[in-house]
């Protein structure tokens, strides 16, 4: 009788000893998750380095061979008008080339449509003449002056066929946005710990965020891709211990 209640002491001993051992784990693990989470943010305003430019020529006919010279009249009249602008027409696709033919289409088609067949050809240029290129887009009712005809949108280009500007230099920036940016988030966790009367310990984990274009002016409207000035954005999220 008595061996047993030796045992059943030494037992609980145990299992008050391992108890406590326990507690002082989670107090540990407690301790170790005090952190706190800030984000640093970094902008620089670029311009764009890279311009293209879709515009969709249009030329209908009864006659298929003259609506085919009526569309190389009009991509000659776009090279011309291009080049007075100062643009290197050598720069330019012709991409999209389709016909479409009325009376072929289902249920025999309009018969009242004027013209049987259009014709439309994609003439694209690429240039890092951005300036140039959005000064030409501001005057684009002089190809219809010139009897030139255009669709707007299609393939090839933003909707309205308006020039695409577009900032090439992103990984140039990247390295020192980043540090900027962890440079923010850093000053902020040392306000929170002192204002939470802590002392900021090392780096928990680190996330450098997604690196985002945006519009120099933002409103309803106005695409990223239309302006020839941009903004360059990145968010850091970092945690960090806190220490008593």
């Amino acid at each position: 009788m008595a061996e047993r209640l030796i045992e059943a002491g030494v037992l609980a001993v145990g299992i008050a000893v391992g108890g406590a051992l326990i507690g002082n784990g989670f107090a540990r693990a407690k301790g170790a998750d005090r952190y706190v989470t800030v984000k640093g943010v970094t902008e620089r305003e670029v311009r764009a380095d890279l311009a293209i430019w879709p515009l969709h020529v249009v030329a209908a006919d009864n006659d298929l061979n003259l609506a085919h010279a009526k569309l190389e009249k009009s991509i000659a009249g776009v090279r011309h008008f291009l080049a007075t602008q100062g643009l290197d027409t050598t720069k330019i696709a012709l991409t999209g080339f389709s016909v479409s033919d009325a009376q072929a289409a289902e249920y025999g088609g309009d018969q009242r449509r004027t013209n049987r067949f259009i014709l439309k050809q994609n003439v694209i240029l690429r240039s890092p003449d951005v300036d140039k290129v959005l000064a030409a887009s501001q005057r684009v009712g002089d190809l219809a002056a010139a009897g030139v005809s255009l669709s707007s949108g299609g393939e090839g280009g933003p909707e309205g066929g308006g020039p695409t500007f577009i900032f090439s230099g992103l990984n140039a920036l990247k390295p020192p946005m980043i540090a900027e940016a962890t440079a923010h988030a850093r000053e902020a966790a040392d306000q929170f710990a002192r204002d939470s009367h802590s002392a900021l310990g090392g780096i928990r984990q680190a996330n450098q965020g997604v690196f985002e274009i945006l519009p120099r002016d933002e409103a309803p409207g106005i695409t990223e891709g239309s302006q020839v000035s941009k903004r360059v954005r990145v968010v850091s999220t970092v945690d960090y211990f806190l220490k008593n």
